[in-house]
């Protein structure tokens, strides 16, 4: 969830340099919080590079092959991986992959034999830093360790100034530590560097434009206006209008020229909201301003040349749209160059109190009331709720539970959740059936239902497995080629 606020100190800022942290590589440096994994299946090699690597300073974590590898980077973040290509079970390039999938600015070392350059040649273009050739020169191998853990503190440095000057600039901060929302965070940060267009995916409430201006104020066009249009609020035959502006005369009641959204966001951020919306009119238009950067008003002749940056949203499934001819695939594929699926606030539920506690001081502060703080019983039922309306029902609620409240602490009473089994008449399960899309031919609505339950076999295995992609693929007994192709065929990130 996307908040706005200033961003907390516990985000972490490096110390100033003193005299130990600038001396000469002959004394041995401090001990990193971040450990190597040293992937080597034979025994003498990983102990001589283990004991080069301690004598250094660093802590070193091993493994033997690609299982106990991708064991050691679920259980934790080392902050730099050297690996061996060839291992008994499993090879160095699964360990690569599971390593970016995990993070994918972790710098990762291939370790090869001096005749197999060429595979260390096609590890750095799957994403190694850089790749050693056997037998090892152990001052070779510190260089390369020292030079890998600098590159990944710069990368870590410019993320907070990245941060840092966003939030000066008013930027939403994110509140919350579960893993699903810090891989968004990750996707959020490598987009904002470049210009692609963004697909935000996401339930209802869950804070889609929230994410959207973050992403403008960490962009290079954040002193650039932030232009923002919900496709669902606005009648179809006057969103032509608000989105591309009319000339005078256009059509009965323009007495006057009106620029349209996309010319208000010129060098900067249109965000399309409830795209899934966009009447099917109106979509060819739309694709032809994004592919294009040209378009005219209602009414005129003359072409205009824009320059924008498109992020969009939904709440829908956009491939069930395609398959039942609701949405155009091509419009589609322009929109998912980058897209990003913010989970529901369901399956982070850690974050419920993080974010409610959040809340309760914010509305305390903006009402003038007296600091309040949640009784156990309160969090219990904040933590037990199924929040169908995701961070913003939650923020709904506490802002209620604020005004509501008598003394200085929140009871179950002022959030006045209704639980189903509260209801006076039980509730009733909806028939799954209704919910799916029948229309057209047999072999339409049978590729709609198989596409459906494909997503979401996916997702709950990639749940299941920590959004480790290599083990979500082992699971579903699928090559890791044939997952990413599914991956990138649902607009899975």
């Amino acid at each position: 969830m996307l908040t706005p606020g200033k961003s907390d100190s516990s985000t972490g800022h490096r110390p100033p340099a003193t005299d130990d942290s600038l001396t000469s590589r002959s004394r041995t440096p401090k001990t990193i919080d971040a450990p190597i994994l040293l992937v080597e299946d034979k025994d003498s090699l990983r102990a001589m590079l283990r004991h080069a690597l301690e004598a250094q300073g660093h802590t070193v974590v091993e493994a033997r092959d690609e299982p106990e590898a991708v064991r050691a980077l679920q259980q934790g973040r080392p902050g730099v991986v050297l690996s061996d290509l060839r291992l008994p079970s499993g090879d160095g390039f699964g360990v690569l992959r599971a390593a970016k999938d995990l993070d994918p600015e972790l710098p990762v070392i291939v370790m090869t034999a001096y005749g197999s350059i060429q595979d260390a040649v096609a590890a750095m273009k799957e994403g190694a830093l850089d790749f050693l050739a056997k037998p090892i020169d152990p001052d070779h191998l510190l260089l390369l360790v020292e030079r890998a853990l600098a590159q990944r503190r710069l990368v870590s440095e410019n993320v907070l100034l990245k941060e840092e000057l966003a939030s000066r600039r008013g930027a939403p901060v994110i509140v919350g530590e579960d893993p699903a929302l810090r891989q968004v965070s990750i996707a959020l940060q490598r987009a904002a560097g470049t210009d692609a267009t963004v697909l935000l995916q996401g339930e209802s409430g869950t804070g889609k434009e929230l994410f959207a201006r973050a992403l403008h104020a960490l962009s290079a066009r954040a002193d650039g206006p932030f232009v923002a249009i919900n496709c669902a609020a606005i009648p179809d035959t006057l969103l032509e209008s608000e989105l591309f502006g009319h000339e005078k005369g256009a059509f009965t009641g323009a007495v006057a020229r009106k620029l349209g959204r996309f010319e208000m966001a010129h060098r900067g951020t249109l965000f399309l909201d409830e795209i899934g919306d966009l009447p099917l009119g109106l979509q060819a238009k739309i694709l032809r301003a994004l592919e294009e950067r040209r378009f005219e008003r209602v009414g005129g002749t003359t072409s205009l040349h824009i320059d924008v940056r498109i992020v969009a949203a939904t709440n829908k499934h956009l491939k069930t749209a395609i398959a039942a001819r609701q949405f155009r695939e091509d419009l589609f594929f322009r929109l998912s160059v980058f897209p990003i699926t913010i989970p529901p606030l369901r399956e982070r539920r850690d974050d419920i109190e993080m974010l409610a506690r959040y809340f309760v001081e914010r509305f305390c502060r903006e009402l003038k009331k007296k600091p309040a703080t949640l009784s156990p019983q309160a969090l219990q039922e904040l933590q037990a709720y199924p929040w169908p309306g995701n961070v913003r029902e939650l923020q709904n609620c506490i802002e209620r539970a604020v005004i509501l409240a008598d003394g200085d602490t929140l009871h179950p009473r002022n959030l006045n959740l209704s639980f189903p089994e509260q209801r006076d008449e039980p509730a009733v399960a909806p028939n799954p059936w209704d919910q799916i899309d029948l229309s057209g031919t047999l072999s339409e609505a049978s590729r709609r239902v198989l596409a459906e339950v494909e997503r979401r076999k996916i997702e709950q295995t990639l749940r299941e497995a920590s959004g480790n992609k290599v083990r979500a693929s082992e699971i579903l007994q699928v090559s890791y080629k044939t997952f990413l192709v599914k991956l990138k065929e649902y607009g899975i990130e």
